[in-house]
């Protein structure tokens, strides 16, 4: 019988990259993370040792625990945030089933430092379109849940960076920036290890839509229209960007799900 407390490998994979899914707790031992130290999407560390002290932090949230093989600590950090009332389920068989069913991992050689509420925060130009809202979907999506970003003129964006320990993004002569062709989109999933057909086929679309190349992909036009048609309804830019975290998420839907599905008008005696 299937256990009440745990989620699959399956499951979990289907949650990943929507704003639904759970908050991810790693609690491997140090040993294991430097063996692999990669994690699952939006995972975050924790000691399992110190589960009563961090656990309020996840107060409100479902939480999916990772542990090596999936056995006690993961099963003992859920029970115990179960006891404070959090909705906790342990992962089947760990980071070990998760890594050999060739889930998502995420490297973290080049993760940005946290601030000390434990946030990533970046800084890139005023008045995004497409790329500057792409790159925020993808990190809150598949890194960091609770990533700040501020957006602030194209000259102050260096000197924001430095003042605020923010990462730079999306302009010329920085890490996280176009290359050649490809667009900062593309050189996050690169960098993150986020290589997917979904993740893969949303790139060509936005990379399309950015470059003005929209021959590339046949959804890049209306993409660029609702892209741009965005940035007209909103003035404030974090306004604009919660509203196209919506437009990403449901291409993302699409490139996952649904590119083989079409919609014709019904024919008279049978179904739409």
């Amino acid at each position: 019988m299937p256990s009440t407390t745990a989620i699959t490998v399956s499951q979990l994979s289907r949650l990943i990259g929507l704003p639904g899914a759970p908050a991810i707790i790693d609690v491997r031992v140090d040993d294991d993370y430097n063996a692999d130290p990669r994690l699952l999407p939006t995972s975050c560390r924790r000691d399992f040792k110190t589960v009563p002290a961090w656990a309020a932090d996840f107060a409100g949230s479902r939480v999916a625990v990772v542990c090596q093989k999936g056995q006690k600590l993961s099963q003992g950090v859920a029970a115990w945030l179960r006891h404070e009332g959090i909705a906790a389920e342990s992962l089947e068989g760990g980071f070990e089933a998760w890594r050999e069913a060739k889930g998502l991992l995420v490297r973290t050689d080049k993760m940005p430092p946290r601030d000390d509420k434990g946030r990533t925060v970046w800084v890139t130009r005023a008045r995004p379109k497409v790329d500057r809202i792409a790159c925020p979907w993808l990190i809150r999506r598949f890194i960091d849940p609770g990533a700040v970003f501020l957006f602030v003129e194209a000259a102050e964006v260096a000197a924001a960076a430095d003042r605020f320990q923010a990462v730079p993004f999306d302009i010329d002569d920085v890490f996280w920036s176009h290359r050649g062709e490809r667009c900062t989109f593309d050189t996050m999933i690169e960098e993150f290890g986020l290589e997917s057909e979904p993740l893969d086929r949303l790139a060509m679309i936005v990379r399309a839509a950015d470059t003005a190349s929209l021959d590339l992909a046949p959804q890049a036009a209306g993409f660029l229209a609702a892209s741009l048609g965005l940035s007209r309804m909103f003035r404030d830019d974090l306004e604009q960007l919660q509203a196209g975290m919506l437009l990403y998420d449901a291409f993302f839907r699409w490139c996952r799900d649904a590119t083989e599905e079409t919609h014709n008008w019904p024919s008279a005696g049978k179904p739409a």
